[in-house]
């Protein structure tokens, strides 16, 4: 069953990962290769996780890069879902 609300990726960075080892954004976005500001808007939920951003995650925390990807693709699901009486198309019908 699919959660309704998951967290963004960048939440459970921020608490699961930065908070716990004492970094800070600066020290954190250094230990990942990337700027402040791109850290910053993924853990502030502006920004989407890329993979190579997990991957960088992956490589220098260990949560595994395919679990953080599929972190985002429910949270984009749920984003979408929360939209979706807003999309207005019709079923298609062949020959018509």
């Amino acid at each position: 069953m699919a959660m309704h609300d998951p967290c963004h990726p960048g939440e459970i960075i921020k608490y699961e990962i930065i908070e716990p080892l004492g970094l800070t954004l600066t020290s954190a976005a250094k230990a990942l290769g990337v700027s402040r500001v791109a850290l910053s808007r993924l853990i502030n939920e502006q920004a989407s996780l890329s993979p190579e951003m997990a991957i960088r995650i992956q490589k220098a925390f260990g949560p595994s890069y395919e679990h953080l990807m599929r972190m985002q693709a429910a949270w984009d699901i749920a984003q979408a879902r929360h939209l979706m009486d807003e999309i207005e198309v019709e079923k298609y019908e062949a020959g018509v």
